[in-house]
């Protein structure tokens, strides 16, 4: 008797470990599929911890951009180095979690954020539209359903249609991309092709999912994309963020100020050297912000004439 129950407890043993280490394998793979089988695997790099998958990119996806956009914030596109932690043993939580910031990323490596540019939302906020800050109905996003933020990063703020004709496995079917909990994101339907009852989709825009506990949906109508974190997410506040591009010769760029009415004619223009031009009209006249890559790394030289510096013709190089 005495030898049946020390074999007995190593079995016990044996058989939670590889349970355990199942579970993390899996989910490292799926968000590794995820990218591959989108076809972004040469532009975004997953490497699994412990706890996380990590998704690096520059964030600055290989679409058109700023196309449509006439409530601009006179900010741009410019690479940023970025690194999306993925919880591979995703949990729900009993609160909502909120920031002003990405909630998620896309599987092509873009930041995925609420859908309004007010800044964080309360609770209270979440039940109702917030018509005046949303990204859409005020046209400060251009077609592919994302624009440049305050750290002249290119982000989205709604579905990224984009990105979705580009996925080699685009279709209902498709994970576009996973929410820092843990949780995948889907299409405006279901995994299975059927649609998404009214009604169905809880406050954050997600629903019970048989495979991974839980999901999140675009949809067609607000809040158009992930707009809370269901899961639990320890060190929450530490999630990553892009910050502000800074002047070579030190202190911060200033931020761009939204012209009143927006703008007309907005074009984003790219070129095989690297440089850049978004060019628009205010009021009948003209103005652009201009940048190209100079010898150091991370830095670019700009020139400006912004509503927001009055028409003042400004130059400077800024860096990452």
């Amino acid at each position: 008797m005495t030898l049946v129950r020390p074999i007995a407890l190593i079995t016990v043993s044996l058989i939670s470990v590889p349970t355990f280490a199942s579970a993390h394998d899996d989910h490292c793979n799926a968000v590794t599929a995820s990218v591959a089988e989108a076809g972004f695997d040469d532009d975004v790099t997953v490497t699994c911890t412990d706890s996380h998958a990590i998704l690096t990119s520059d964030t600055y996806p290989d679409h058109d951009l700023m196309t449509g956009i006439i409530g601009t914030n006179e900010q741009v596109p410019v690479p940023a180095e970025y690194a999306a932690p993925i919880i591979l043993a995703p949990k729900l939580g009993t609160t909502p979690l909120t920031r002003d910031a990405a909630l998620g990323v896309a599987v092509n490596g873009v930041p995925i954020y609420d859908y309004t540019g007010g800044g964080e939302m309360s609770q209270a906020d979440l039940a109702h539209h917030q018509a005046h800050h949303d990204t859409l109905q005020t046209n400060q996003l251009d077609v592919c359903g994302g624009h440049a933020g305050r750290g002249d990063d290119y982000h989205y703020h709604a579905k990224p249609t984009c990105m979705i004709e580009q996925m080699e496995n685009a279709g209902d079917a498709a994970i576009i991309g996973w929410a820092f909990d843990g949780f995948p994101i889907y299409g405006d339907a279901n995994p299975d092709g059927t649609a998404i009852a009214e009604g169905t989709l809880d406050v954050c825009n997600g629903q019970p999912d048989e495979e991974f506990g839980y999901r999140y949906h675009t949809s067609p109508d607000s809040p158009y994309i992930v707009q809370c974190l269901m899961g639990e997410v320890p060190n929450f506040d530490a999630l990553p963020r892009v910050r502000p591009l800074s002047a070579a010769t030190g202190g911060g760029a200033q931020p761009g100020r939204p012209p009143q009415g927006g703008v007309e004619d907005l074009v984003f223009t790219q070129n095989d050297d690297g440089s850049r031009s978004m060019d628009y009209t205010y009021e009948g006249k003209p103005y652009y912000i201009r940048y190209a890559p100079t010898e150091t790394e991370g830095c670019y030289s700009f020139t400006t004439k912004t509503v927001t510096n009055s028409g003042e013709i400004m130059k400077g190089e800024f860096c990452r």
